[in-house]
């Protein structure tokens, strides 16, 4: 007994340290103010509001650690295995689930219930999450948190997750365009602002509620608070620019994804030494979209390099293999370099089974540069490689990523008609893709198509030699996806040539402002 506790008192002395540097370590962080009252041991109230400060902002990794940290301090604190199965519920991501998470999340979810809890509350929270779970059904965990937030209304908390609920609700039916599930839970995020300014979750979860081109003016505070109060936090850092973006704000743009690729990677440094955390890559993409408006090709230059160079990411995430493919992507197309395009290739070392949406973009970009490029023969093989990748989607039954497949089919074919010389079948097919591609919203994992089709109908439409038409088309596209730099040139050209030199004179001056000199963009 005696070798026993002087062992404890050993290991309690080595411990006690640890604990003291991670506290301080914490001290410093900035992930705003949460406060998730909860029945467990004495001591474990801060940290378990610390991770659902991470959780709020999307930091699953961290989050996961530190509710795992607290149940491993109390045995019994049921809660905390919930914290650690909301790190792998990823509400506003697309499916599917990386087989690991989908384990974990189910793995804690059952040692939740099994620990349980000391109050009905946070029974509560754990039935919701496990009913998930159980029923992998989102809209059965959005019932749970509607009765959880009607059960206990003083708990803010409730009513955030379940705002969120209903975000997720709104995100899965992109067709949608009455927004009705997001503005709903929008009006429960602004009912809470005044008393929680600092609540990463509320501002978080705001700009999501209004990432679509007709609301996005309606987060732009939210957008520049959300950095400020949880800039410990990669994902906040980056995740205003989904606002600026929608806004045509390029220099916001570019300066929240650097600090948000930066401070991901030394992220990633510390926790899994030489991998690209998936977090930059995320926020590459952002960047590379908004240098390419601002005709800044040489930094996207090196963008493109150091993708083309990563050999493994740090977590498997939809996010990393989007950007690995789009990145490459956009700079050939935006850059209307066909031959780039054409010679694209598909990474063969990455999981395109699991986000074969991903891999679509390298054919699109290739069935492109090759059809614009003068072979529309080498553009139908990528065509069948779209309709193959299109009909895996469906079998997997993600309607919306294959009839994004689908619009990229139906450009490039009406690419490959136009330089078979068909021009009326090319204006129909486009006109086609345009359509379905207005039926539905954006994913929040890209800051836009490669190139958005209405954009490429205007295109097509100065090459058929119909520049009035053509101008109205360019103008429909930047209602969408603003301040573009193709649309306002091609703008700025078919006004020209339909003989209005105002439009013309506005367009070309909106382009000079885009290529102007880069301003100072930080202090």
């Amino acid at each position: 007994m005696k070798t026993i506790a002087a062992v404890a008192l050993v290991a309690a002395c080595l411990i006690a340290p640890l604990v003291q540097a991670q506290e301080h370590e914490h001290h410093h962080e900035m992930l705003g103010s949460v406060s998730f009252p909860i029945s467990c041991a004495s001591g474990t109230q801060e940290a378990f509001n610390r991770a659902v400060a991470l959780l709020h902002s999307f930091a699953y990794e961290d989050a996961e650690h530190a509710f795992t940290e607290i149940a491993t301090r109390d045995p019994k604190c049921g809660i905390a295995w919930w914290g650690v199965a909301m790190t792998n519920y990823h509400p506003v991501w697309p499916s599917p689930y990386s087989p690991a998470e989908l384990a974990r999340g189910i793995a804690a979810a059952q040692k939740a219930e099994a620990v349980g809890a000391k109050t009905p509350r946070e029974r509560a929270y754990i039935d919701a999450i496990a009913t998930f779970y159980r029923d992998k059904n989102a809209r059965a965990y959005e019932d749970k948190m509607a009765a959880l937030t009607a059960a206990y209304p003083d708990d803010d908390e409730a009513a955030i997750f379940y705002g969120l609920s209903l975000v997720s609700h709104g995100m899965s039916m992109p067709t949608d365009k009455t927004y009705t599930y997001q503005k709903k839970a929008a009006a429960i995020f602004n009912s809470l602002l005044a008393e929680h300014p600092d609540h990463p979750g509320i501002s978080h979860y705001l700009i999501h509620s209004f990432d679509y081109p007709a609301l996005a003016p309606l987060a732009l505070n939210a957008a520049y608070a959300y950095a400020k109060i949880a800039p410990s936090a990669p994902h906040a850092l980056h995740m205003p620019s989904h606002i600026f973006v929608r806004l045509g704000m390029w220099d916001q743009t570019i300066d929240s994804n650097i600090r948000s690729a930066d401070a991901a990677k030394a992220h990633a440094a510390d926790l899994h030494p030489g991998t690209m955390a998936f977090n930059t890559l995320h926020a590459y993409d952002y960047l590379t979209y908004a240098y390419l408006q601002r005709g800044e090709d040489a930094k996207v230059r090196k963008l493109v390099d150091e993708v083309l160079a990563v050999k493994s990411v740090d977590t498997e995430n939809f996010a990393a293999y989007y950007a690995i493919a789009a990145i490459p992507a956009r700079y050939a197309v935006e850059r209307h370099k066909w031959d780039e395009a054409a010679a694209l290739t598909v990474r063969p070392d990455l999981p395109w089974d699991r986000y074969a949406y991903a891999e679509a973009m390298t054919y699109f970009a290739r069935a492109l540069g090759a059809a614009r490029g003068g072979n529309p023969a080498r553009a139908r093989t990528d065509v069948e490689h779209l309709a193959a990748v299109r009909q895996k989607l469906l079998d997997q039954h993600n309607q919306y990523w294959a009839d994004q497949v689908d619009v990229q089919r139906r450009a490039s074919e009406a690419w490959i008609a136009f330089a078979e010389g068909h021009r009326d079948e090319a204006l129909t097919g486009m006109r086609s893709a345009a359509d379905l591609e207005d039926s539905m919203d954006k994913s929040p994992v890209t800051p836009g198509a490669i190139v958005p089709v209405r954009e490429m109908l205007g295109e097509l439409l100065l090459e058929t030699n119909h520049p009035a038409d053509a101008l109205s088309e360019y103008e429909k596209s930047l209602t969408e996806s603003p301040n573009r730099l193709n649309a306002l040139t091609g703008a700025a050209r078919a006004a020209q040539l339909a003989g209005d030199r105002t439009k013309a004179a506005t367009y070309y001056g909106r382009v000079a402002g885009l290529l102007s000199p880069e301003p100072l963009r930080r202090p």
